[in-house]
């Protein structure tokens, strides 16, 4: 009875996972519905499994289960958007505060280093190396943490905002802003100064306001946001 039960727990993942592969390649559009007789016959499974991996989808917000209309991919609103930002500079926020103990000096040159190599990508124009190596910027101290589930949870409202589906190109106005940003980070923690650096996080790095002007020129091609009046 156990072995049956070990291949349904593998199939649910493969298939979540397939799922958001094609949202991450932009096959699953946002706003759109899914054909789930078409997927399951792609896929090559019942519509048990697929509803399952639909099912965990919807509890982090990358798809929305309508009853009697089915299920669209989740959109991404400004206000949505606000609201992730929110959360995740609370939450690394607090992750940062609690691991101020274990951020030795090699940790904080890790981080100078990791930043230094996003300036080094944004100048040779390579998108996904300066995408990897901002994650491994703040992955560094997230890390650190022994509360997994946070760390979890930080790290799918990042793919929520970022992944489905990556845009590729820079807004280098952005990302050079984002270099700055970690650079002050760093030099708060050489300083010793662990509650203004997390405070910076939250404040700065993943306000909403202070990223503003930047989130709605980054999305607006991708997701169909408008633009500002003024903008």
């Amino acid at each position: 009875m156990v072995e049956p039960e070990i291949e349904v727990r593998s199939l649910r993942e493969q298939v979540y996972e397939h799922l958001k592969r094609l949202m991450n390649g932009g096959r699953l559009r946002a706003g759109h519905f899914l054909d789930l007789n078409g997927l399951a016959r792609e896929i090559g499974i019942s519509r048990t499994p697929l509803r399952d991996a639909l099912l965990r989808l919807e509890s982090e917000g990358f798809v929305e289960i309508l009853p009697r209309r089915g299920v669209r991919i989740s959109e991404l609103t400004p206000e949505r958007i606000r609201h992730l930002y929110e959360i995740v500079g609370s939450l690394e926020a607090t992750a940062l505060r609690s691991v101020g103990a274990r951020i030795t000096p090699r940790v904080v040159a890790r981080m100078r280093e990791i930043n230094d190599d996003m300036a080094q990508a944004l100048d040779a124009a390579d998108f996904d190396r300066f995408y990897d190596a901002n994650l491994a910027f703040h992955d560094t101290y997230l890390k650190l943490s022994e509360n997994g589930e946070m760390v979890q949870r930080i790290r799918i409202l990042k793919e929520r905002l970022y992944d489905f589906p990556r845009l590729q190109g820079f807004l280098l106005e952005w990302e050079r802003a984002s270099v700055n940003e970690h650079r002050r980070l760093v030099e708060l923690l050489e300083e010793g100064r662990l509650e203004a650096a997390a405070d910076f996080l939250r404040d700065v790095h993943w306000s909403f306001p202070v990223q503003e002007h930047f989130i709605l020129r980054y999305y607006r091609a991708g997701y169909g946001i408008p633009a500002a009046p003024d903008d």
